[in-house]
């Protein structure tokens, strides 16, 4: 059994405490391949240097809602820049945040119009983050697509059924972290469940928000495993064939990431 964890932020402090074992359990676990990913343009440079620990670890480049205030885009031209290398198979995380409110709506919107801006140019896929945003994000989702079309995909879904339903409408695709396997995500599940079976990923968002049997420890991607089953039960399916579906997926999606023989 092959997967792919889609989201996880390899840089941060709690997992390069013990970075060469958790890219050693990612691969017992049967994690070919990870993506992790960039929140800041200043660590870019640092987060790029990380896909240099193995064949199959690739980065995006963004900046992250929280950091519109400080970083936020004003133009494509910066990640336009860094997509040269070919290493970079993402654009992101960015989006909207109006949960913690780090940033100010309006610099958070311009920024996310601008990842679009280069999503649409490079024809790689947008990473979108939306947190009590929903309504906002799929106006301006709709919006831009309407300017052309770009790839994109929803990551560490926890939004309503209409954010859900906009994204596979549009062509996007839908990303599940450990937040699924929480007793109190119901709602959550029943998106799942009914989602199209070509529209879905699997993710960590490491450390963050490890599945159960490990919530409350730190994530890392060998835990997508326990995400990839949780689906697999919900949809009636082998854990296999929901590994096999979800990284084929994956893989139409991140164009640039190549496959291991």
């Amino acid at each position: 059994m092959s997967l792919v964890d889609s989201h996880c932020h390899l840089d941060f402090d709690s997992l390069q405490k013990d970075f060469p074992g958790v890219l050693s359990r990612a691969r017992t676990a049967g994690v070919e391949t990870m993506v992790t990913i960039c929140t800041k343009l200043s660590e870019f440079p640092r987060i790029l240097a990380l896909t240099e620990a193995g064949p199959n670890i690739f980065c995006s480049v963004g900046v992250h809602p929280h950091e519109a205030d400080a970083e936020g885009l004003d133009s494509a031209d910066p990640l336009l820049e860094a997509v040269e290398n070919e290493r970079v198979v993402g654009i992101g995380e960015t989006g909207l945040d109006y949960y913690y409110m780090h940033s100010d709506r309006d610099r958070q919107q311009v920024s996310f119009r601008a990842h679009i801006d280069a999503a649409r140019r490079t024809g790689l896929p947008l990473i979108v983050h939306a947190r009590d945003a929903d309504d906002d994000t799929v106006a301006i989702l709709e919006d831009e697509y309407h300017k052309g079309a770009y790839p994109a995909v929803i990551h560490c879904f926890t939004g309503t059924k209409a954010l859900a339903d906009k994204a596979i409408e549009l062509g996007f695709y839908v990303s599940f972290s450990g937040i699924l396997t929480f007793k109190s995500a119901k709602p959550l599940q029943e998106i799942a469940r009914e989602l199209p079976g070509d529209r879905i990923l699997v993710e960590t968002d490491a450390p963050y928000l490890a599945p159960v049997p490990h919530r409350g420890r730190t994530n890392e991607p060998s835990y997508v495993v326990h995400t990839a089953s949780f689906l697999a039960e919900l949809r009636g399916q082998g854990v296999e064939e929901v590994a096999a579906r979800t990284s084929d997926n994956f893989y139409r999606l991140f164009t640039r990431a190549t496959r291991p023989q």
